[in-house]
């Protein structure tokens, strides 16, 4: 994309709630160039669009943001080619990618996997309690989901950093402009992340534990015998998929909500004066301004959606950041208010057989680290010394770029 238009997407991304207030005062769908989409803005709408699965394909959910240079695609050669997973598949072939999701992240799993969780989260803030002051996506928000979806997987202590890396380096290559150096220098770090995968999928092979990678690698690959070269493939593009999903979006969760609170101190001394307040304020930060912005749909026929008639094949960005700001389902929509009754009819965890199976564990994170740091810096304010947090621009894990803050 030209400068001056990679400038006009980055404006939408860093900010979208203008737009989505727009399109849900149109009439029909909006189309939005800055995306090559049209807008479902309306919470009506957006939960039509995926209660209809069939209508509405998934297969291009995730399309990357930018162009991979040939220097990039050289690199990624040779790592392992992309497959369907349980975001990008339609049907049969996401059940079948979502049935090990569902037995590993089942409200059971979670509840056993939060004490480890609280482990981790006290010892990260341990690390800068004494400081005075920290920033606290880099030394908390980015770490603690990293940790518990490590361990979820099955990963060893020692190997979540790299892993935790390449994927965020993934997420660079895919969704943010970079020089064909830089580009190729972050799929090294892709490829680096996916041979790890693998590894660890071989390994489950020889040797199953009571792991999610050992139940992906049971249910996409049935049997005792070697994995193929095909079988591997798709396990690594799942175990990537969910790894990624299981920490950028939680830790962006935890980022964003942080900043709302101390933004508004008013906010932050209701929820230390009365921690009972804290599951409402999980459900008023997702729906406020969730991580997970908009994901793409295609129709899979000519068909009629809020008034607006669409061939085949049109491309939807369907916002559940704009869902959730809907005035016709949540009353005083545009506040962030951690007195409203806690309410999950939101959409931050999306809706229909796509809906987050990860929820769960999502909740659980920013729950516990609420209830933390209410207990443990009850001073904590932003910086005044930094410039205001400004927003990254990208709607798969809508965050802070930073957060500097002082107690």
């Amino acid at each position: 994309m030209a400068g001056h238009d990679q400038a006009e997407r980055d404006a939408f991304y860093r900010d979208p709630y203008p737009l989505y207030a727009r399109a849900r005062q149109a009439e029909g769908l909006t189309y939005v160039p800055e995306a090559e989409a049209w807008l479902v803005a309306r919470d009506r709408d957006v939960r039509e669009v995926l209660r209809r699965a069939g209508d509405f394909s998934s297969v291009n959910a995730l399309l990357p943001d930018v162009p991979l240079s040939e220097e990039a695609l050289g690199v990624l050669a040779g790592g392992f080619a992309p497959r369907p997973t349980v975001v990008s598949s339609d049907g049969a072939a996401h059940r079948r990618h979502r049935a090990p999701l569902n037995h590993g992240l089942s409200a059971a799993r979670v509840a056993d996997l939060v004490p480890y969780a609280e482990k981790c989260a006290h010892e990260l803030v341990d690390g800068f309690a004494a400081d005075g002051r920290a920033e606290l996506v880099a030394a908390y928000a980015r770490q603690l989901p990293g940790q518990v979806v490590g361990r979820l997987l099955g990963l060893d202590p020692a190997d979540v950093p790299a892993a935790v890396h390449g994927g965020h380096r993934a997420e660079q290559l895919l969704f943010r402009p970079l020089s064909p150096a830089e580009q190729a220098a972050a799929a090294q770090d892709v490829v680096a992340l996916q041979h790890l995968l693998d590894r660890y999928a071989r390994d489950r092979r020889a040797d199953p534990r009571d792991d999610l990678c050992s139940h992906l690698v049971a249910a996409l690959a049935p049997g005792v015998a070697e994995l193929t070269l095909e079988q591997r493939h798709e396990l690594v593009a799942n175990l990537q998929n969910l790894l990624i999903a299981g920490f950028l979006t939680t830790g962006a969760l935890i980022a964003t909500t942080l900043l709302h609170l101390l933004a508004d101190r008013e906010q932050w001394r209701m929820l230390c004066a009365d921690p009972a307040l804290v599951p409402a304020a999980v459900e008023e930060a997702a729906r406020f301004d969730t991580a997970v912005q908009a994901f793409r749909r295609t129709t899979t026929r000519p068909l009629t959606l809020a008034g607006t008639h669409l061939p085949a094949g049109a491309t939807l960005l369907v916002a559940y950041g704009s869902a959730n700001r809907d005035e016709r389902r949540h009353p005083r929509a545009a506040a962030f208010d951690v007195r409203r009754p806690e309410d999950r009819r939101h959409l931050a965890f999306g809706h229909g057989p796509h809906a987050c199976p990860g929820s769960h564990l999502a909740r659980a994170q920013l729950r516990l680290t609420l209830d933390l740091f209410v207990r443990t810096l009850p001073d904590l304010r932003l910086a005044g010394d930094r410039p205001p947090p400004r927003m990254r621009p990208t709607l798969i894990d809508r965050s802070p770029e930073t957060l500097h803050v002082v107690w």
